[in-house]
């Protein structure tokens, strides 16, 4: 069920690696300390999922369960944070994603 859901988070993110080069200019890259904490105190969010993608580089869910809002980041491995994407209506899905005896 969360290795369902933390699968999920790792898909949405890797296609968005996929995609990332052809928006390249639009990110927004910092230091990680200062991501992470911006996203806590001005949106609420905390991590909800971690991955390991190409390069050694750390994909991020951050979400409000109060507010609703997500951030997915990716940090490189010197430490540089950058934002792919954000939204709102995060919700923890506790079912699997697949009907039982479905193929996978």
């Amino acid at each position: 069920m969360q290795r369902n859901l933390l699968a999920l988070s790792f898909g949405v993110g890797a296609m968005i690696l996929a995609t990332g080069h052809a928006f390249a200019q639009q990110r927004q890259c910092a230091d990680r300390a200062r991501v992470i904490e911006r996203l806590g105190s001005v949106y609420g969010e905390s991590r909800q999922s971690i991955g390991l993608a190409a390069n050694n580089a750390v994909v991020e869910v951050f979400a409000s369960t109060e507010t609703g809002t997500w951030t997915i980041t990716v940090t490189t491995p010197q430490g540089m944070t950058c934002l792919v994407a954000s939204g709102q209506s995060f919700e923890a899905t506790p079912e699997d994603l697949l009907p039982t005896g479905a193929p996978a």
